[in-house]
C-alpha cells in the first residue's frame, strides 16, 4: 500500500481557482493510475479525473474543460487544477492510487459565494 495525503482544499468564490496536490509516501514513477474522485454530502463517491503513468488523462463530463490533472513523478505528487469552479463542484476530493492500493483522508472544497 502506499501513503496519500491531499491538501489545498479550501473555500472558494464561483468562477475562482483551487489547485489540489495529493503527495504520496513514496515514488510514484511506476503507479499505473492515479485518480482524482469526489463525494458530495449524501451522494456516492464518483471518478472525476485519472492520469497514467505515461501521462495519458481522462476526465468526467461534469469537469472537462475546466479540470486539469498532472502528476510530477519527482515529487510523488499529483495535482488537480481546478478552475471555473461552480457551487456544485463542493465536495470532499479523495486521491486515489489504483496500484499499489491507496487513498487519502480527503480534503474539502467549498464553492461558495
Amino acid at each position: 500500500q502506499v501513503q496519500l495525503v491531499e491538501s489545498g482544499g479550501g473555500l472558494v468564490q464561483p468562477g475562482g481557482s483551487l489547485r489540489l496536490s495529493c503527495a504520496a509516501s513514496r515514488s510514484i514513477f511506476s503507479f499505473d493510475v492515479m485518480r482524482w474522485y469526489r463525494q458530495a454530502p449524501g451522494k456516492e463517491r464518483l471518478l472525476v479525473a485519472s492520469i497514467t503513468s505515461g501521462g495519458n488523462t481522462n476526465y468526467a463530463d461534469f469537469v472537462k474543460g475546466r479540470f486539469t490533472i498532472s502528476r510530477d513523478n519527482a515529487k510523488n505528487t499529483v495535482y488537480l487544477q481546478m478552475n471555473s469552479l461552480k457551487s456544485e463542484d463542493t465536495a470532499v476530493y479523495y486521491c486515489n492510487s489504483r496500484y499499489p492500493p491507496g487513498w487519502g483522508q480527503g480534503t474539502q472544497v467549498t464553492v461558495s459565494s
